[in-house]
């Protein structure tokens, strides 16, 4: 079915409107503003004892702005007669469902809440209006909820199709790098982490200080990219299986007193993790010949990420903070005074300080982390499993290497540039955009209070 234009929705909003009196629409109206706050308790109060939508609204500054912005929906949606509060009523009602779809909130939730809300009001109508009047105000107070509900699934449709598209390229896409490479980079990542655990062993660390795979540069990667990358793999679940069987059962068991060959001695132990590595090694192996190098969705002059899989990324990295609970961070970057260097020395100068900038961005960061370009000088650091302290000394890094890097243009020019970097901490709020925005904010202070500076958005 196609979707209707806003001309067109407007037009069916209003046919609704003037099946109904005047009295009758001033009635509603009155009586949803006098109890906005208490349908909202009531619509809140409801949800939050509701385990699927109790975890998406628990954050604290979701509950607080969302319980007012209910309150000035129910207000709008009743008050909205002329044809420009109806267009922009309709408009907000799209924004909402996007919203929705961009935080995963299911659609059976918020119908559960609409007839919350709508069930709680109708009560309200018979207790307040006349018997002339009750009948037909709990009409048309269900009618411009329906409304509402209607429009938002229209757009959360929309927006979920969108979003699921891009899921499915990015779960082809998220291995990233050329194949052949990232399967050599993620062998050596597993052979080193065995290596520094023999290492830290023979040196007499104590169980609880030997190094974790899944904290590992492997680790990171897998968890991050490589069992997205390979959903639905039965290797992807045995090489997840053989992390945590070593990490949460066999580091574990070195803190037992040391029984020459008894089956948890620490040579039996050991050969178990070998084991169970080279486990992991084999099933890599066969991941990576089952899949071919894919190229879509990398920017063609750094190839880093392009902003195409953003969305998808931050989604999955705020649904995974969520159920581990970890954090994560956002950085976003900007090269200062990037203009002059393509006024002064040309474009394709330009283009050579952003291919080395990449190369910066790329040799400091983690496997796990990701880099995009999103645009002109504009770069973003998403950096995985961090928390406040370690995230500020990774931006503070990336600002001291940038400072000091010697920028190669043709003809053997030298240049030296500085970067201004807004770093966000995930607080738990489930909406990426707003986790954007505090970078976003960040950088700008960053840039307008002197460049060459790390800004840390307030939490």
């Amino acid at each position: 079915m196609a979707r209707l234009s806003l001309d067109e929705l407007a037009a069916h909003w209003q046919h609704q409107l003037n099946r109904f009196d005047d009295a009758v629409k001033e009635g509603t109206a009155e009586v949803a503003m006098r109890h906005k706050q208490e349908l909202a308790d009531h619509f809140y109060a409801a949800l939050l004892g509701h385990g699927e939508a109790g975890a998406l609204l628990s954050h604290e500054d979701v509950k607080t702005r969302l319980n007012n912005s209910l309150q000035g929906w129910l207000v709008n949606l009743y008050s909205s007669q002329q044809a420009t509060e109806i267009q922009a009523l309709i408009a907000h009602q799209h924004k909402i469902g996007e919203v929705h779809a961009r935080i995963d909130v299911p659609v059976h939730l918020v119908l559960h809440g609409a007839r919350l809300l709508k069930g709680r009001l109708v009560e309200l109508l018979h207790q307040q209006l006349g018997p002339a009047q009750r009948s037909q105000a709990a009409s048309y107070a269900t009618t411009l909820i329906d409304l509402a509900m209607e429009i938002m699934s229209q757009a959360y449709a929309v927006s979920h199709e969108r979003r699921s598209r891009a899921e499915e390229g990015y779960r082809l896409f998220a291995v990233t790098q050329n194949m052949a490479n990232e399967k050599e980079r993620q062998r050596a990542a597993l052979l080193n982490w065995e290596s520094q655990l023999m290492f830290d062993h023979a040196m007499g660390l104590a169980a609880d200080q030997l190094p974790r795979l899944r904290a590992s540069e492997f680790g990171l990667w897998f968890r991050h990219k490589g069992a997205h990358g390979f959903e639905g793999a039965l290797e992807t679940g045995l090489i997840m299986d053989a992390i945590t069987e070593i990490d949460d059962v066999l580091l574990p068991l070195f803190a037992q007193p040391a029984t020459g060959e008894a089956p948890h001695s620490p040579t039996q132990l050991l050969r178990e993790v070998r084991e169970q590595s080279r486990s992991i090694g084999h099933h890599l192996e066969l991941l990576f010949e089952q899949n071919n190098e894919l190229e879509s969705g990398r920017d063609t002059l750094t190839r880093l990420l392009s902003r195409k899989f953003l969305s998808v990324v931050l989604s999955r990295q705020i649904n995974y903070a969520r159920q581990a609970g970890n954090s994560f961070a956002v950085l976003s970057i900007d090269l200062d005074h990037f203009k002059q260097v393509n006024d002064t020395y040309g474009h394709e100068a330009g283009d050579l300080v952003l291919q080395q900038f990449a190369s910066v961005l790329l040799n400091q960061s983690r496997a796990g982390d990701y880099l995009f370009r999103m645009g002109g000088e504009e770069f973003l650091v998403i950096m995985v499993d961090v928390n406040d302290a370690n995230a500020r000394r990774a931006a503070e890094k990336f600002r001291q290497l940038t400072a000091s890097e010697t920028f190669r243009l043709p003809q053997d020019v030298t240049i030296n540039l500085t970067a201004s970097l807004g770093l966000a901490m995930f607080t738990g709020h489930p909406d990426y955009q707003q986790l954007l925005r505090r970078a976003d904010s960040a950088l700008y202070e960053a840039k307008h209070s002197g460049r060459n500076r790390v800004v840390v958005a307030a939490n």
